[in-house]
């Protein structure tokens, strides 16, 4: 493939510090990684936004977490129809091989995929309504949030509003998935939504019993 170049040097001068510090003080543990395979406890459906650090977050270990990123960390609603989805292989990946515990979807704050299904939605984005929008399209997903949230009239407040309606849509799309809800049915599975403020650096939990956002 003749467009392929070299990485950055900054990049890769980054891989050699990586793999003469911490890959070396843990090589024992890497490689026993590679050979039992990994067991994760849980998988994270995240934003693919950059400061969105869930290893960090969490501080998690290399092999603990089965992490999925796509734009505004949705998960569209199961749809067997032969085509090629992406978030949805993952979920039954993590759910039917993995046979992980946990599903846990991270929201955050200042969601650029948000804003631009509120822009869509309110009409201010005719390039996302275009059918060959892939970022559009995607967003179609999130627009039955966008209908309990329409008639906020505070611009921020109604998007902080719809950055939680992407995890509560997502919650409730992975209920469709028919190897989910069993799971979770038989108590082999739990699901769980959560919201991170990336200033401040909190973190909200859904909870059910209130229909809400409460801080952990």
């Amino acid at each position: 493939m003749e467009h392929a170049r070299p990485l950055p040097s900054y990049l890769v001068q980054r891989f050699h510090g990586w793999k003469a510090t911490a890959y070396t003080e843990n090589q024992a543990w890497y490689r026993r990684l590679a050979t039992d395979g990994q067991h994760p406890r849980a998988m994270i459906i995240s934003c693919c936004d950059s400061r969105v650090h869930v290893t960090s977050i969490f501080g998690a270990d290399q092999g603990e977490f089965f992490i999925h990123r796509n734009i505004a960390n949705l998960v569209p609603a199961y749809c067997p129809d032969g085509a090629q989805h992406g978030t949805s292989a993952a979920v039954e990946y993590a759910v039917m091989a993995l046979k992980v515990a946990h599903v846990i979807v991270l929201g955050h704050s200042n969601c650029g995929g948000v804003q631009g299904c509120l822009d869509m939605c309110s009409g201010q984005a005719p390039d996302l309504e275009a059918e060959s929008s892939f970022v559009g399209r995607w967003m179609d997903i999130l627009r039955p949030g966008y209908e309990r949230v329409r008639e906020i009239k505070d611009e921020a407040e109604q998007r902080r509003a719809l950055e939680k309606e992407s995890v509560v849509v997502s919650l409730e799309n992975l209920m469709t998935f028919p190897f989910v809800a069993e799971s979770v049915k038989d108590g082999s599975l739990t699901i769980h939504g959560l919201w991170h403020e990336i200033g401040s650096g909190d973190l909200e939990q859904f909870s059910a019993s209130q229909k809400a956002f409460v801080p952990l």
